[in-house]
C-alpha cells in the first residue's frame, strides 16, 4: 500500500491559500519557523501535529487520508 499524500505540502498550500505565514503557523503551535518548514518537507506527520495544524488553520486534513481509504477500496 502507497500512501501518495504529502501532508507537509497539503499544510504549505493552505496556509498560502489563507494568505498566512510560516511565522504566523509557527505562533499558532508554539515553536519556531524552522520546524514548520520542516513539516512542509515531511511526507509523514504524527497525528497530534496534524490535529493541532487542523485547529490552527481551520481544515480537518484527515480528510485527506479519509479520501485515500476510499479512493482504494
Amino acid at each position: 500500500m502507497t500512501n501518495s499524500i504529502h501532508i507537509g505540502k497539503l499544510i504549505q498550500e493552505k496556509l498560502h491559500e489563507q494568505g498566512r505565514s510560516a511565522v504566523w503557523l509557527a505562533k499558532q503551535l508554539g515553536c519556531d519557523r524552522t520546524k514548520i518548514h520542516r513539516i512542509f518537507n515531511s511526507k509523514d506527520l504524527y497525528s497530534d501535529t496534524i490535529l493541532n495544524i487542523s485547529k490552527a488553520l481551520d481544515y480537518d486534513f484527515f480528510l485527506h487520508f479519509s479520501k485515500s481509504l476510499n479512493d482504494n477500496e
